[in-house]
């Protein structure tokens, strides 16, 4: 689960479009070989069916996507990388190709692909990775070369294995990697290395990366940072030695091996954190000093200008008190900037939390019952708000210090949209930029005179294009013609959107998917997506590219598919967001109910024929749906579901839950693992054996009780899959498994 399943939610913001894509290449060449095989067959009606293989074999409808877009230091140019072989520049004024700072073909060295990049500050340095081994959610070992734009030389980073998190100094004269749990060192004039820890050993002591709980649920990519003066190295150590491990059971070879990795579960112990700074200068490390209590979480931690003071936020073990500790890297001792306490808990922490400027500091809260970005000087006096009012800011896209402006895109228009704006540091002359009804993100020029925005809505696959301060645009860069081709060509019905009032008379915004040629005077049967999760949100104007051909191809099968963002999910502020806390799943099973409800009363939905489909989260509302709703749904689908809160990480669970033993009820009364008896309709359970993140044992247990109570269900394990089910056939066997599930429960 997590806060950023791709499983969990739809394309929220059109930014998204600027990550690289989870196909890999050869999946990407063989949806181009299938786009060329159907146009060959022309208008015939076999191009024109909609299927599985097209959608979850070929990845046929994924939209295309515009990598790797860097903006270059003169704020004229910007870079992005093309087809995972070069790295092009171009002009912002034109949007015409400039230059390629770097292709593959100009190398002797047999390098596959470039999987991301990054340049130095003075940009004469390009760091690439290639040749990916995925570990968790977003950790990965690869193999890191820096290409020297001045002298047209490639360097291996290291010669010794793959390594983690490689990154340029800022002065672009050195390496910083992390290699078995150790951070290392590799000054590039001089080609020599050195080995910055010494005490780094797996599921004890790890330096410059984070933990599993910290990766996967406060999205820490990195363990370590540069100063700006590239300096010294501020970096993270977890000892782990005293967090429980956890056992994978892999079956690739004759005799099965055991991964053992440390995962805390809710109310067992956490690693022990601590921030260290090691000065170049001196070889010395420095530990800094953010208090004496040890059970608690260090989020972030940033830079400030200077270089000199480093900015570490740290978070109680409950999660509803933060505070902003400015530490001198030199003596390690520290100072409060800000202090913030909830009733309830603290929202998910991103880069954007705190952000420094020359004359004061950004800090987002919630404090006024909506997220906002607060003006604080640096003694940690408030100067003013930002922006104020009855909506979110949703990110901090960029600050331009010359101007005091700040850009962000916020949910003012509506909790399902997301528009860009720019308002005045003081608070003053906010406007809207530029965009039609849907969702937009955006990167800036370092000098924000530029910007690349991508917009999308619920019918429309993202736009890429560039514009000007102003707003005007300069060039579409990615227009998606493709996919609206093919959304054409096959059919595609709109998704449009409706309300739906719970029991307490709360307007719920919900989504369907009508089939073609739909009839009212006609009964379907009705599919019920489901995620749910606190801080998601499924229900947007935007395109959805993982889902929406799915839901398309259930459309034309003689489905009606719908889906609601039920309370605790995101955009609508803190009391909706936070009316679930202590009790997840309760309110959010209420809701939903709500829907299927609203459903049996409209005359074209069939109530005896009302399925529910959920993965992960969603997985466990089907779970609640089923038994706490019995009778009101004829079947379900539970891909990865947690049946016991007990059994997920201390992170998550304890941020919305607690403890199990300060909210005992909340644990037990909202585990699907304890409602069994009270089941009613057909399951389909589906897990991955090597899921790291809701482990098998979640589905294991609940099949103890579906034994015990005399409950029938399917069951589908898939070895060797993760969270994501992405290797090999594996998705395209579990889709086509639940499609004849519904198939056979639903009888469309």
């Amino acid at each position: 689960m997590g806060s950023k399943d791709i499983n969990s939610r739809c394309i929220v913001k059109a930014g998204h479009i600027f990550k690289n894509s989870p196909m890999k290449k050869n999946k990407q060449l063989l949806s181009i070989f299938v786009l060329v095989f159907l146009h060959l067959l022309g208008n015939s009606a076999l191009a024109e069916q909609l299927n599985l293989t097209l959608i979850q074999k070929y990845f046929l409808f994924y939209p295309a996507r515009v990598d790797g877009i860097c903006s270059m230091k003169d704020g004229l140019h910007y870079t992005t990388l093309e087809d995972e072989q070069a790295i092009v520049k171009f002009s912002y004024e034109t949007g015409e190709v400039v230059d390629t700072l770097f292709s593959l073909e100009w190398i002797d060295e047999e390098i596959p692909y470039i999987g991301s990049y990054s340049l130095s500050d003075d940009e004469k340095q390009l760091l690439f990775e290639t040749s990916e081994e995925s570990i968790y959610r977003h950790s990965f070992k690869a193999e890191y070369y820096v290409y020297d734009l001045i002298k047209q030389q490639t360097t291996a980073v290291y010669s010794e294995g793959k390594q983690k998190l490689a990154t340029l100094s800022p002065d672009g004269k050195k390496v910083a990697f992390v290699f078995e749990n150790n951070l290392y060192l590799k000054f590039l004039d001089q080609d020599s290395l050195v080995q910055l820890t010494h005490d780094g050993l797996k599921n004890h002591i790890l330096n410059g990366e984070p933990d599993w709980v910290y990766e996967e649920e406060f999205t820490l990519t990195t363990g370590y940072y540069w100063s700006p003066d590239s300096r010294k190295i501020a970096y993270y150590k977890f000892d782990e030695s005293r967090v429980k491990e956890y056992c994978l059971i892999l079956h690739h070879d004759l005799y099965p091996q055991l991964y053992t990795y440390k995962y805390p579960k809710a109310g067992e112990d956490n690693a022990l954190v601590d921030i260290w700074v090691y000065d170049l200068d001196h070889a010395s490390h420095q530990n800094m000093d953010v208090g004496s209590e040890t059970d608690r979480y260090i989020p972030r931690m940033k830079w400030l200008p200077g270089s000199e003071e480093l900015c570490i936020t740290v978070l109680n073990r409950r999660q509803n008190v933060v505070d902003l500790y400015v530490s001198y890297v030199t003596s390690g001792k520290s100072r409060i900037l800000y202090h913030e306490e909830n009733e309830k808990y603290i929202s998910e922490f991103t880069d954007d939390f705190v952000n420094f400027i020359d004359s004061s500091v950004l800090i987002m809260s919630e404090k006024s019952g909506f997220m906002h970005i607060y003006r604080y000087s640096p003694d940690g006096e408030l100067i003013n708000p930002v922006s104020s009012g009855e909506w979110e800011v949703d990110e901090l896209l960029a600050i331009d210090e010359e101007k005091e402006q700040i850009y962000f895109t916020s949910t003012e228009i509506s909790p399902m949209e997301r528009h860009i704006y720019r308002v005045n540091l003081d608070g003053t002359n906010k406007e809207k930029l530029p965009s039609p009804p849907g969702c937009s993100d955006a990167v800036f020029s370092k000098t924000c005179a530029y910007y690349i925005m991508a917009w999308s809505d619920a019918n429309t696959p993202p736009q890429t294009a560039l514009y000007n301060r102003e707003g005007n645009p300069i060039r579409m860069l990615e227009a998606n013609e493709r996919v609206s081709s093919l959304a054409r060509r096959y059919h595609f019905t709109p998704k449009t959107f409706f309300t739906v009032e719970n029991n307490e008379g709360t307007k719920l915004n919900c989504y369907q998917i009508l089939p073609p040629k739909f009839k009212k005077w006609k009964s379907y049967p009705v599919i019920v997506f489901v995620y749910g999760g606190p801080e998601s949100q499924e229900v947007m104007n935007s395109w959805d590219g993982i889902e929406m051909p799915w839901m398309q191809y259930l459309a034309q099968e003689g489905y009606i598919v719908v889906c609601m963002d039920n309370r605790g999910t995101d955009g609508r502020g803190e009391a909706f967001k936070k009316s679930t806390y202590l009790e997840l799943g309760k309110y959010e099973t209420e809701d939903q109910l709500a829907l299927v409800k609203y459903l049996d009363n409209l005359p074209y939905a069939d109530k005896h024929r009302i399925g529910i489909f959920g993965w992960s989260y969603g997985a466990y509302m089907s779970l609640l749906c089923l038994t706490k709703g019995a009778g009101l749904l004829n079947c379900g689908v539970a891909v990865a579901p947690v049946t016991n809160w007990k059994f997920y990480d201390s992170v998550y669970t304890e941020r919305f839950m607690r403890k199990p033993e300060e909210n005992e009820k909340g644990y037990e009364d909202n585990s699907p693992i304890n409602f069994v008896g009270d089941m009613e309709g057909e399951l389909l359970l589906v897990h991955g054996d090597e899921d790291d993140n809701v482990h098998l044992q979640n589905t294991l247990t609940l099949i103890d009780e579906l034994v015990e109570n005399d409950k029938h269900f399917d069951l589908y394990i898939y070895p060797g899959q993760n969270h994501f089910m992405m290797r090999g056939n594996a998705r395209y066997h579990l889709y086509k498994e639940v499609d004849e599930f519904f198939r056979k429960n639903l009888r469309p």
